[in-house]
Order: C-alpha cells, then structure tokens, then sequence
C-alpha cells in the first residue's frame, strides 16, 4: 500500500514532465526553441520534437507562403502626373533565427509593418523613375519585378522571403479624376467633329456625283427623245408626202376634216372667216354655197 502511494504521484509527474517535454511541428509552420529568450535549437522538419520543460518554450511560425496588401499610396512618376497605387505581396518566413531577432515578440504583425514600409518605399522609388503611361500600360511585370528585386535586400534583414509584387489597381487621384475626364471628354468629342466633317463632306461630294449624273441622264434621254422624235415626224410627213403623191384630192379632204375636227369641237365654239375662205370650200353644196 505505501509503495503505492508513491510510486503513483511519481508516475503522474513523470508522465507531465515527459508531455511537457514533447512538441508536434506541424509540415505547414517552423518552430524555435527559446530558453529565457534566446533561441536553443530551430525545427524545421514536420515530426515530434523535444525541449527542456518549464525552462524552455516554443515559439511557431508559419511556413507557407502570405499576402499582404499595401496600402494605397500616391506616386509621382518623371511627368509629375500623380498616381494612386494599390499593391499586395507574396512573401514567405525564410530564415526563423534573423525573423525571431529582427521583431522579437512582435511576431508576424510587427513584421508586417516593417515590410509595408520597405514596400511602399520600394514602390515609390520603382514607379517615380518613369513615366506615368509605363506604370499604366497593361505590360507592367517589368515594373513589379523592380519593386520586388529594390525590397528583397530589406526584407531578408527581417528573415523574410518576397516571392512576387503586383499592382492590383493604379488611378489617378479623385481630385484629378474630373480633370483628366473632361479632358478625354473634350478629346473625343474633337474626334466625333472631325469624323462629322470628313462625313459631311464626303455626302457633298456624293450628292453632286449624283446631281452631276442626273443632269447627264436626263440631258442624254432628251436628246435621244429628239432624235427619235424627230424620226417620227420625218416618217410622218414622208407618209403625208407619199398619200399626197397617190391621190392628192382625197389627201386634202381628210387634211380638211382633220381641221374641222380640230377647230369645230362643239359648245359655244365661235370662228370668224370670210366666206369666201378655203376652208369652207368642203362645206359648201354643189353650187358651192
């Protein structure tokens, strides 16, 4: 029964102290070993692991790859046309031991300042060595890559890897913003007046083409309008002619009623002639009354 007594208690704490002792490292992070602050051992490997109990402590970090968005931020590139920037990046924790050193306790937030700060001095450098329309120019990963290569030195004092910069969006500032539209407003409306003028006087010409070649249409029907006209009447009065030639008394009876015919067309027709005229000589009896 005493051997009991104790030997359980010992059991117990011999159990805490081995739990205590023993740590899992997780494949997606990395983990230091401190003892009274200051790094022991760095386990890096996914797997049990063991420290020091109540002397030691384990500090975890992650290991997979973070994003981190930038604060806009304005630009001046080399044409003084201000620019509003908004960018993230991709960086990983490379080295646990000079990240523990560079923000101690502050751990992942404390490093995300600093590196904000070495973004956006990065960026501000990049971006104002050239000018606004390459920073706005849809081939921009020469420019990131630039920013990327200006933060990497800074970044790996504070044990940090920058994996990729992107420009997620760049804009003209708001105040700038009505300016710059009324300015393309004005552009596109000096446009939409020189293609109405290069249309109107397009039209002109079309319509004095097609005036042009009316006259001719119509100048050239007359003409063969006259011409056959004038066929006719040559046909005709050689007709005339020829019923003249063959029997000349009747042609000038039926040459008479056509005259009557004309002229005697009925109602209150009235005809003032001499009696004597020829034109009655078909009217006139046998006696010649």
């Amino acid at each position: 029964m005493k051997k009991t007594t104790y030997i359980l208690p010992i059991v117990v704490i011999a159990i805490v102290v081995f739990l205590s002792s023993v740590f899992i490292v997780d494949e997606r992070e990395k983990a230091l070993v401190l003892q009274f602050g200051q790094v022991r051992d760095v386990k890096e490997e996914p797997g049990l692991a063991f420290k020091i109990p109540l002397i030691q402590e384990v500090v975890r970090y992650d290991d997979r790859i973070l994003s981190r968005d930038i604060d806009p931020l304005e630009v001046t590139p080399l044409d003084d046309r201000r620019l509003v920037v908004d960018a993230f990046a991709r960086f990983r924790i490379a080295d646990v031991v000079r990240f523990r050193q560079a923000v101690g306790a502050g751990g992942i937030r404390s490093a995300e300042d600093r590196l904000d700060r070495v973004l956006r001095a990065a960026t501000r450098e990049v971006l104002g060595s050239v000018s606004s329309n390459d920073i706005l120019s849809s081939d921009r990963a020469a420019l990131m890559l630039r920013i990327r290569n200006a933060a990497i030195s800074e970044a790996s004092n504070l044990g940090l890897e920058i994996v990729d910069v992107r420009l997620k969006r760049t804009d003209l500032p708001e105040q700038n913003l009505e300016a710059t539209f009324a300015r393309m407003r004005a552009e596109r409306e000096r446009e939409a007046a020189d293609e109405i003028a290069r249309g109107e006087e397009a039209a002109q010409r079309v319509r004095a083409q097609a005036d042009r070649t009316v006259v001719e249409l119509v100048s050239d029907a007359n003409r063969q309008a006259e011409i056959a006209r004038g066929e006719a009447d040559a046909e005709r009065n050689g007709i005339f002619a020829t019923a003249y030639g063959a029997d000349t008394e009747f042609f000038e009876f039926y040459r008479s009623l056509e005259a009557y015919s004309r002229s005697l067309q009925g109602g209150n027709s009235t005809m003032v002639l001499s009696p004597d005229s020829e034109f009655f000589d078909y009217l006139k009896n046998a006696q010649g009354r």
